[in-house]
């Protein structure tokens, strides 16, 4: 690629995004906010989950006079502003002020502060005081301290690629964040079109998946359980590119499938339905472990669980027209010899990049899973 190419490609997609900002005053944030010209996703306050010390800590960076990082809004037709970043921020301005609204429209409780080394008397301390006599309450001054500070808000204006609102919040969410990749993707969906994940989320309680899952409580905490339905609509649906890592081909398969009417749920989820409801009468709990020639052990295997739905989804049609039972002992074979097939062996387990797993895997999964490969 030569330089020239470079600069062409950095003027293209910088010229995608119309930007601006400029700094406001948390009190002009509230307000608008109050007005409902700020707006936060009231299914993104699932991912509000700062410790009340974090929270402490943010207030006391604003009483000190502390720089704090920039909000990103996007521009919505109607000139009110979509929070893309700053939710744990203003979440906590908003909470403590007493102004935060549950999606239900009814008010959180207002948070009480906690002492901190710099300032221990913070403790117990909250916006709006109980009595004339409560001494916990903030007095009119400080209160306007807080609201006086100042905030740069970074606007992302409505001429922009409605893509990039997507890109904008995934890359600003990235490293460091407390959110995993899959909390982040969910956030991505909500902002496209919510009913796509909603339906998402239906497809996670199906009783047949729920049956071949079985994850740790850290990994179902961070939505690994939604991750694997993502996969299994992404994987079916969008065209691999080998030059993505996987969550690159995740995040993207997501944004051109959640607001696509090209996209038939209904079959989708016949397709996600019957697929686990044999794998779930075939092996259960045993679907995606390790098969070592006599028994299922260890843990969960991603490439076992990308091999297998994709490849006895893209053929259940044919499966299950051997018969219950038939259907159920072909999977249950085609499952245990597949641990001793050299393209499988090859292509997955640690050391194995996911580009080449992909690439190799999908495939190959897809052509074995037909009845006339063995």
């Amino acid at each position: 690629m030569t330089l020239h190419e470079l600069k062409a490609q950095i003027q293209k997609s910088s010229g995608e995004i119309s930007k601006d900002g400029y700094e406001m005053s948390v009190g002009e944030l509230m307000s608008l906010y109050a007005a409902d010209e700020l707006i936060i996703n009231p299914e993104f306050q699932r991912y509000f989950r700062w410790e009340d010390y974090q929270k402490t800590r943010f207030i006391e960076s604003i009483l000190l006079g502390i720089p704090v990082p920039p909000i990103f809004v996007f521009q919505l037709e109607s000139g009110a502003w979509e929070l893309v970043d700053g939710l744990q921020r203003l979440s906590t301005i908003f909470e403590f002020a007493g102004i935060l609204r549950h999606p239900d429209g009814t008010s959180y409780s207002p948070s009480i502060l906690q002492g901190t080394r710099l300032l221990p008397s913070l403790s117990g301390k909250r916006w709006q005081p109980t009595s004339e006599s409560d001494d916990n309450g903030l007095d009119l001054a400080l209160q306007r301290e807080i609201k006086r500070s100042r905030m740069r808000v970074e606007i992302l204006k409505k001429d922009s690629d409605p893509k990039s609102k997507y890109e904008l919040f995934q890359r600003l969410n990235t490293g460091g964040s407390i959110l995993s990749e899959q909390e982040l993707r969910s956030c991505i969906a909500i902002m496209i079109d919510r009913t796509f994940h909603a339906w998402i989320l239906e497809l996670k309680n199906n009783l047949g998946f729920q049956s071949c899952i079985e994850l740790s409580e850290t990994a179902a905490m961070s939505q690994k359980d939604i991750e694997l339905v993502i996969r299994f609509i992404v994987y079916r649906n969008y065209e691999y590119e080998s030059n993505l890592d996987v969550h690159e081909y995740l995040d993207k398969g997501v944004i051109e499938l959640a607001g696509s009417a090209n996209l038939d749920r209904d079959t989708e989820t016949r397709y996600f339905v019957d697929t686990f409801q044999i794998l779930g009468a075939a092996l259960g709990k045993d679907s995606f472990k390790r098969y070592d020639g006599t028994k299922f052990s260890g843990q969960f295997s991603i490439s076992a669980y990308e091999a297998i739905v994709i490849g006895l989804s893209k053929n259940i049609e044919d499966i299950s027209a051997l018969g219950e039972k038939e259907s159920i002992e072909y999977v249950r074979e085609k499952v245990r010899k597949m641990w001793n097939k050299d393209v499988f062996r090859q292509n997955s387990g640690a050391g194995v990049r996911g580009t080449s797993r992909l690439s190799k895997l999908l495939p190959w999964a897809i052509n074995y899973f037909t009845s006339e490969e063995d």
